[in-house]
């Protein structure tokens, strides 16, 4: 079937959701990736204005080769890779149909990887990533785009999972899209490093059911070693809520017991990414190259708005969780996060939902600060 996207006309197979089914037979193609697709294009021009020299760009796992058509529409020299030859071959349909040019490889990505060269490298598999990210980071010049859909393994609902594919162990906690995004990152970093690259989060996401990332890389060993001291471990408690995190490779003590309630049931995640999962400055440059026309154009520039004025805490609250737990109404989002800043605490909304936020204020602090009056 024909779909148009971005103001191109492509073939793909029949359209199936990535959250409900696997790549079964034929050609996978997810249509509820079309906000990632479009906020990639964003970040491609963004870039690009900032690195005028930055031209050659990988689709790794081309599928229909939308992302690639996409890209060589904005002017980069783009590859499309796809270790399956139907895919390759519409991914090759395709460039065409578009009158756009670009090389398309039936191989094996890694392999491809390890004898070229590319300054962007898109890596979008269904599932997890890790089994692409060392040759990516081995031999790309600026920029590693990465897509990661096995959420449960990340957020430590699939805890075994998680800690297999991940070197870390994730929790689940309230804050489960954040911690699945700081599992990725963590893991993303870990694995520049080994190659002396610094791998740096300049803009992310957590959207339905996956978390995006885009990480411009520092080829200096030094670098590397600075960007590890960003990585760390959250304690939490899961009856009060509490959370704390601290800085290291490995945690100086491992609570038995909340220190805020008491309780015995805590749980310690990492190690994981404590730093900023998105460059502000970036982001609000991104948002300057959405494509308004497009469908998805408002609700991208709401998420990454939200996105760019994100506290740097490394992990967020839930208002009707902590409502509920109280035992007291949730009031407006805008009012509850003024009140924080009243209070003389730093907050913001979060991205992952519209009733998340963030905040430097403790959760007594919180209560004290923005917890509306109990209902008679």
């Amino acid at each position: 079937m024909e779909l148009t996207e971005g103001g191109l006309t492509v073939t793909v197979d029949q359209p199936r959701d990535g959250t409900r089914e696997g790549s079964g037979d034929g050609v996978f193609f997810n249509p509820t990736m079309e906000l990632n697709r479009d906020i990639t294009v964003a970040v491609l021009r963004a870039y690009q204005q900032r690195e005028p020299r930055v031209d050659t760009y990988l689709d790794a796992m081309a599928a229909s080769g939308i992302r690639g058509v996409r890209a060589a529409n904005e002017g980069y020299s783009v590859t499309c890779c796809d270790i399956d030859s139907e895919a390759a071959e519409l991914a090759r349909e395709n460039l065409a149909r578009n009158d756009l040019d670009g090389e398309v490889k039936n191989r094996n990505v890694n392999a491809l990887l390890h004898e070229s060269m590319f300054d962007v490298v898109d890596l979008d598999p269904f599932g997890t990533p890790i089994p692409f990210a060392d040759a990516a980071f081995a031999t790309t010049r600026n920029v590693v785009c990465v897509t990661a859909t096995d959420t449960a393994p990340l957020c430590g609902a699939h805890l075994q999972s998680g800690i297999r594919k991940y070197s870390a162990v994730p929790q689940n906690t309230d804050y489960h899209p954040e911690m699945g995004l700081r599992t990725l990152l963590s893991a993303l970093v870990r694995t520049a490093a080994r190659y002396d690259v610094a791998a740096e989060p300049i803009c992310s996401h957590v959207s339905r059911h996956y978390a995006r990332t885009y990480l411009e890389l520092d080829h200096r060993a030094t670098a590397a070693d600075s960007l590890l001291e960003s990585l760390g471990f959250i304690h939490h408690c899961e009856d009060c809520l509490a959370r704390t995190h601290e800085f290291g490779h490995y945690p100086e003590s491992v609570p038995e017991e909340c220190p805020n309630c008491g309780s015995s049931r805590t749980l310690t995640a990492g190690p994981v990414w404590l730093g900023p999962v998105a460059d502000s400055a970036f982001t609000e440059s991104v948002i300057d190259h959405l494509t308004p026309e497009l469908d998805t154009a408002a609700r991208a520039e709401r998420l990454l708005s939200t996105v760019a004025a994100e506290i740097d805490t490394p992990t967020h609250y839930d208002q009707h969780r902590l409502c509920k737990t109280w035992g007291v109404p949730a009031n407006a989002m805008d009012e509850f996060v003024a009140d924080l800043r009243a209070a003389g605490y730093e907050a913001s909304k979060a991205h992952y939902s519209g009733t998340a936020f963030k905040t430097t204020a403790t959760v007594d602090e919180i209560r004290a600060a923005a917890a509306p009056e109990p209902v008679d």
